[in-house]
C-alpha cells in the first residue's frame, strides 16, 4: 500500500513513519507540506492512499477534497486532524474522503482505518459511533451538523480572522457570497453577531490553534 503523508507538521509525520515503519504492507511514498503542491505530488508519487491533514496550508481545508475526488477518483483519502470528530468527521465523508480519524488515536486505530478504506468501506472510529454527550453538548454538535461543507469552511477561516477578502479569494467564491454564508451561519447557530459565532467555533475546537 503505497501511502503519501499530507501534513505540515514534521513531528507527526516522523512519528506516523516510525509507527508503521515495521510493517510491510505499508510503503512511504513522500510527504507534501503544502496545499500548493498537492495535486501535483499525488500525479508524480501514484499513491494508494493520501493521508491528508485537514489544515494543511494554502488548501481549503475540506473543500480540497472536491479537487482532489475531481482529479484522482480512485485515490483513497484517510483525513486526520486535532478538530473534534463530531464536526469534521461528517464534512470530511461528505467532501469525498473514505474515513476522519483523530490525531490522538492509536497506532493500532491508525492501521485499522487505512486497511479499512483500502477494502473499500468507510471508516469512522469507534470513539464516534458510541459517544454519548450531555444534553447540552449535543444540542451544540447538532447545530454544527446542520452546516453544509462550505459553512464550515467560512466557519473556519472566520474562527482564523480571515477577512470576507481573503475568505472570498481562498474558497473562490466571491465577496458577496461569503456575506451570504455569514448571515446563514447566524440563523443556524442562532448567534446576534460575528464575535459570538466563532466564540462558539472556539469552544467547539473547530479554528486551528
Amino acid at each position: 500500500m503505497k501511502i503519501l503523508i499530507a501534513d505540515h507538521h514534521p513531528v507527526f509525520r516522523r512519528g506516523l513513519k516510525c509507527m508503521l515503519k515495521g510493517d510491510k504492507t505499508f510503503e512511504f511514498k513522500g510527504k507534501v507540506e503544502d496545499g500548493k503542491f498537492l495535486i501535483s505530488e499525488i500525479q508524480k508519487q501514484e499513491p494508494d492512499v493520501l493521508i491528508l491533514e485537514i489544515d494543511l496550508p494554502n488548501s481549503n481545508g475540506v473543500g480540497s477534497l472536491r479537487q482532489i475526488r475531481t482529479h484522482f477518483p480512485d485515490l483513497k483519502v484517510l483525513v486526520v486532524s486535532c478538530h473534534p470528530e463530531e464536526i469534521y468527521a461528517v464534512s470530511s465523508l461528505k467532501a469525498g474522503a473514505q474515513g476522519f480519524i483523530s490525531k490522538t488515536r492509536t497506532v493500532k486505530e491508525v492501521k485499522h482505518a487505512l486497511l479499512t478504506i483500502v477494502k473499500g468501506e468507510r471508516f469512522i472510529s469507534e470513539n464516534i459511533k458510541n459517544k454519548k454527550s450531555s444534553d447540552s453538548e449535543k444540542q451544540e454538535i447538532l447545530k454544527f451538523k446542520t452546516l453544509s461543507t462550505r459553512e464550515i469552511e467560512v466557519l473556519n477561516l472566520l474562527s482564523r480572522g480571515k477577512r470576507n477578502k481573503e475568505i472570498a479569494q481562498d474558497l473562490s467564491i466571491n465577496e458577496k457570497t461569503v456575506s451570504t454564508y455569514k448571515t446563514r451561519l447566524l440563523k443556524k447557530l442562532n448567534v446576534d453577531n460575528i464575535a459570538d459565532l466563532i466564540h462558539q467555533s472556539r469552544l467547539l475546537q473547530i479554528t486551528t490553534k
